[in-house]
């Protein structure tokens, strides 16, 4: 198993993470005091962007969101589907964790920690928009950053292509089914029209402009494809970030009255995070599951696609909703956390072989 993971790891080609993803927290950070600041200093000017919607979807957010995801889309080969069989078990895994723990296990955190635990202090109107927050952020597999923390841990790159593709390929059609499951569970009415045209929007047509848009520039050369990849991954990170700031001029009043909100909406995020990956970790090891292949797994269980639970919670809550914070909340931890678990992914790789038993 060693072998083989050492094999993977001399083939596979650097994905360094670079200086805006090392420091995404900080630059998050610096979206908060700037949203909430710019909130404060012009609420007239944050008040007309927010008045620019066709059927609840803000166009400046809508064209962000856009900019944002359509680059990280298109790094996703969906012809890499026929890889799954040579990696069933951690593909088995993976999926089990992603589809039917972690929305779940993120939806009962919520219902214990925010309806419960931190109900008293926390903003009660608030309440139910919060958990739902928490589930869009759980209720899709990330699709991007995991590539980079899939080459932290020496992860086996076909076996992380074929799992994201396999992912998405999913999500297109499971998404809003789920998130309504579970926001009806959570007693949270589901705005139908609403949550469609959020999949049709945000997951639907930019996965058929990413895919249309990829085979145009691979038919050219892969220099081509590689040179836009190049060019468009600024604007992707420029568009986040500006979706935060808007964000957060819209949150201003509700975190400069409660900063605490942050604190508590990001504990069942951490617990979820952990006992996921944890989770996925172990069940690799049962199955004896390569090593280079578990690492991924667990990160790939355990991480969100926080920019379309940020587009899907503006959508059907509205900028000011606690649902669009609580799902700004993960972007903010995503980036130590999934660190922190990559480093404990790295340092157990003699305990992991030696104990990972082939079925």
């Amino acid at each position: 198993m060693s072998a083989q993971c050492e094999v993977v790891a001399k083939a596979a080609n650097d994905v360094p993470m670079g200086f805006f993803e090392r420091y995404l927290t900080v630059w998050v950070f610096l979206c908060i005091v700037a949203g909430v600041a710019l909130g404060q200093l012009f609420p007239a000017l944050f008040q007309a962007v927010g008045r620019l919607e066709v059927a609840r979807v803000n166009l400046p957010v809508g064209l962000l969101i856009w900019v944002m995801i359509i680059p990280m889309l298109l790094k996703i080969d969906f012809s890499a589907l026929h890889q799954v069989k040579a990696h069933w078990r951690g593909i088995g895994v993976t999926l089990f964790i992603n589809w039917a723990v972690k929305p779940f296990s993120m939806a009962l955190l919520g219902w214990l920690f925010v309806r419960h635990l931190f109900a008293p202090y926390l903003p009660a109107a608030q309440i139910d928009s919060y958990i739902a927050g928490l589930i869009l952020l759980a209720a899709a597999p990330c699709t991007a950053m995991v590539f980079v923390w899939s080459n932290l841990c020496k992860g086996e790159p076909h076996f992380t292509l074929s799992q994201v593709a396999l992912n998405d390929l999913i999500m297109i059609f499971a998404f809003a089914p789920l998130v309504a499951l579970l926001l009806g569970l959570s007693a949270i009415t589901v705005p139908w029209d609403t949550l469609f045209l959020s999949v049709l929007i945000y997951i639907v047509i930019p996965v058929a402009i990413a895919q249309w848009w990829r085979r145009i520039l691979l038919a050219r050369n892969e220099g081509a494809f590689e040179r836009t990849m190049q060019r468009l991954h600024p604007f992707g990170l420029s568009a986040l970030l500006a979706t935060l700031v808007l964000l957060f001029a819209f949150q201003g009043e509700a975190i400069l009255a409660q900063p605490m909100v942050i604190l508590m909406l990001a504990v069942p995020i951490l617990i979820q995070v952990y006992f996921n990956s944890g989770l996925a970790y172990l069940l690799n090891r049962r199955f004896g599951v390569a090593h280079c292949v578990a690492g991924p797994s667990a990160l790939i269980g355990a991480s969100n696609f926080f920019e379309l639970a940020v587009a899907a919670a503006i959508s059907l809550f509205g900028f000011k909703s606690g649902a669009a914070l609580a799902t700004v909340v993960g972007v903010l931890i995503e980036v130590p956390v999934m660190l922190s678990v990559v480093k404990i992914v790295n340092a157990s790789k003699g305990w992991y072989e030696a104990g990972a038993k082939r079925v």
